[in-house]
C-alpha cells in the first residue's frame, strides 16, 4: 500500500470538513443557518429516498408534527422532495414566512453536494443539524455513512 493512499473513510471525512468549511460562510437570516443549496442533477427517486431518510432522523430530534417548518421554496428535486417528506411527517410547511400568532416555527435550510460517486446531505436548524452521505443508484439512494448530529444549546 502506498504511503499517501488516502482510505475511503478518510476520503469521506475530508469532504465533510470541506462541505462545511465552504457552506459555513452562506447564513440566512439571523440563525445562522446556512442557505439552502441542492443540484438539480439528483434524480427524483434519489431526492425522495434521501429525503425521507434526513427527515425521519430529523422528527427523532424535534418531534414530528409539533411544530411548523420554515423552509425556502426550491425547484430543485430534492427541495420538493424535503417538502413532500415534511408534509408526510405531519409538518405544516411554511413558505411564504407568514404563521399564526403563536405557532412554533423551525427555520430549516439543507445543503446537498455531490462528491465523489456520492451525495453528502445537511439539514439545518438553529437547534440541530444532520449530516449523512448516501450512495445514489437509478431506484434510488442508501445511506453511506452513519448520521451525524450536532446539537446546539
Amino acid at each position: 500500500m502506498r504511503a499517501f493512499a488516502v482510505r475511503p473513510i478518510r476520503r469521506l471525512a475530508i469532504a465533510g470538513l470541506i462541505v462545511l468549511f465552504l457552506s459555513g460562510c452562506q447564513t440566512i437570516g439571523t440563525d445562522g443557518l446556512v442557505a439552502s443549496d441542492a443540484p438539480p442533477d439528483v434524480s427524483g427517486p434519489a431526492a425522495s429516498a434521501i429525503a425521507g431518510d434526513m427527515v425521519s432522523r430529523l422528527a427523532e430530534q424535534v418531534g414530528s408534527g409539533k411544530v411548523a417548518i420554515a423552509l425556502k421554496p426550491d425547484d430543485s428535486p430534492f427541495g420538493q422532495a424535503l417538502e413532500a417528506a415534511l408534509k408526510g411527517w405531519g409538518y405544516a410547511v411554511v413558505t411564504d414566512q407568514k404563521t399564526d400568532a403563536g405557532k412554533t416555527v423551525i427555520p430549516l435550510a439543507y445543503v446537498v453536494v455531490a462528491f465523489e460517486g456520492q451525495v453528502l446531505t445537511r439539514l439545518s436548524t438553529s437547534k440541530v443539524e444532520l449530516g449523512r452521505a448516501y450512495t445514489v443508484t437509478a431506484s434510488g439512494a442508501t445511506p453511506a455513512s452513519a448520521l451525524s448530529v450536532l446539537k446546539r444549546g
